[in-house]
């Protein structure tokens, strides 16, 4: 397996292919825009209105604008990697590294790296621009669980970066990967997930954004909420690999 660890020039490498396509580099840069902006915008708007405004959980509601973010974290990780199955893109990139599994892992950890840096970055600022518009509603400095949010908010677009990266190599569609987990997160898990118990907690969105609730919500905390998230993650990116390894470019 070592034989296969991602090296130096391959990570160049795959840091070149998602700086030079406009579209996957403007769906990273998105992650960070929208989510921010979105919060900014939400409590300049309504969040001195009253008490609560911005939902019941005060600590949820200052990353509110996660509910965009993750549209662009699933569009990077998406894109990122069916660039490798347009016009032969796979065969050439299995020409200069012809070990499948250090190609793969090489641009999941690409993709990983880059999305956890602006994920971090993504959380500090959502909390910061959000609350300084929210006046005498307004979270404390250091109140309890914001730490946690901040870092929660960055590992949960990271992983959500990486379900839909991992879901693109099965499927080799990024528009079919679109189409399912856009609507999945905005809809179907909304409607099924207002249940704290029974399914919808375990749902990879519901379950990861534990991390930014003050409270628990059903029977998952906010690091074994962030795990089930994992684990959605993790089944993706190995049947990714094994896709990977067994097709045919």
């Amino acid at each position: 397996m070592s034989a296969a660890l991602p090296t130096t020039p391959v990570l160049h490498s795959e840091w070149i292919k998602i700086r030079s396509l406009r579209g996957t580099f403007w769906s990273l840069i998105s992650i960070l825009v929208a989510t921010v902006g979105i919060q900014a915008l939400t409590a300049a708007a309504i969040g001195q209105a009253e008490e609560g405004s911005m939902g019941d959980d005060p600590l949820l509601a200052a990353f509110y604008g996660l509910n965009f973010g993750q549209v662009a974290a699933i569009a990077f990780g998406a894109t990122a990697f069916s660039a490798e199955f347009h016009n032969g893109g796979l065969r050439t990139s299995l020409t200069a590294v012809p070990n499948r599994t250090r190609f793969y892992l090489s641009k999941i950890s690409t993709l990983g790296a880059l999305a956890l840096v602006v994920g971090q970055l993504t959380g500090l600022l959502t909390l910061l621009a959000g609350q300084a518009f929210m006046g005498p509603y307004a979270l404390e400095p250091g109140a309890p669980g914001t730490v946690r949010a901040m870092v929660g908010c960055g590992l949960y677009l990271t992983l959500m970066t990486l379900f839909a990266a991992g879901l693109t190599a099965v499927l080799r569609s990024g528009v079919a990967v679109l189409s399912i987990l856009i609507p999945f997160v905005l809809m179907v898990s909304f409607v099924v997930g207002t249940a704290a118990t029974g399914v919808g907690q375990f749902m990879p969105d519901r379950a990861g954004q534990m991390m930014m609730r003050s409270e628990q919500y059903g029977d998952l905390g906010p690091w074994t909420g962030l795990g089930v998230l994992a684990l959605w993650a993790g089944a993706a990116l190995i049947y990714g690999w094994i896709a990977v390894r067994r097709r045919d470019t």
